[in-house]
């Protein structure tokens, strides 16, 4: 195999020179391959269609938006008698959306398969100061609805023999690649 494709495929996998199928994808490499073509069949589905070299922000904001219809975490709204509890006591009518931390992990994935692609890190939209403000308000948003401060992490120092470090367990997806800053 000796198109891009093929690369693609190999990218990453341990193969040495057999003629037999690739090794398969790490889950990893499967989901950002997965949203990287839903990505791409939004654009184609965009009227008029939009080309990848054309995408900016824009189109990134608005398909992170698309895929709000797809969420399954309630968002009470600031009129909800449930706003602010972490443990609503029953049913609303707020509306389901995505979760911050899957939004955030998205975003690095696709981020990472714009450059794969061929995409400069320049010109990256995943990465533009639009999508990270985006992120924050998401997840500043979600956490107030809830009830729920969020609370940075802090970035993990080189394990020491002596270190006695505590760590904060929080309620959102860890997974995440995409720093927000």
């Amino acid at each position: 195999m000796s198109g891009s494709k093929g690369k693609d495929i190999a990218e990453g996998s341990s193969s040495i020179g057999h003629h037999q199928s690739p090794a398969p994808l790490s889950r990893y490499e499967s989901q950002k391959r997965r949203d990287w073509n839903t990505f791409g069949q939004y654009l184609r589905n965009q009227r008029p269609p939009v080309a990848l070299s054309q995408c900016n922000a824009n189109q990134v904001l608005d398909f992170l938006r698309y895929l709000d219809q797809f969420g399954k975490t309630k968002v009470h709204l600031q009129g909800c008698m449930y706003f602010g509890q972490p443990e609503p006591p029953g049913p609303c009518t707020c509306p389901l959306k995505q979760a911050w931390g899957s939004l955030d992990a998205l975003i690095g994935r696709l981020r990472a398969a714009y450059e794969e692609n061929g995409g400069l890190p320049e010109t990256n939209p995943f990465a533009s100061g639009a999508i990270r403000v985006y992120l924050r308000e998401v997840r500043d948003s979600q956490a107030k609805a809830r009830g729920i401060p969020y609370k940075k992490k802090k970035k993990k120092r080189k394990p020491s023999a002596t270190s006695s470090s505590t760590t904060t367990t929080t309620d959102h997806d860890t997974s995440s690649t995409f720093p927000m800053q």
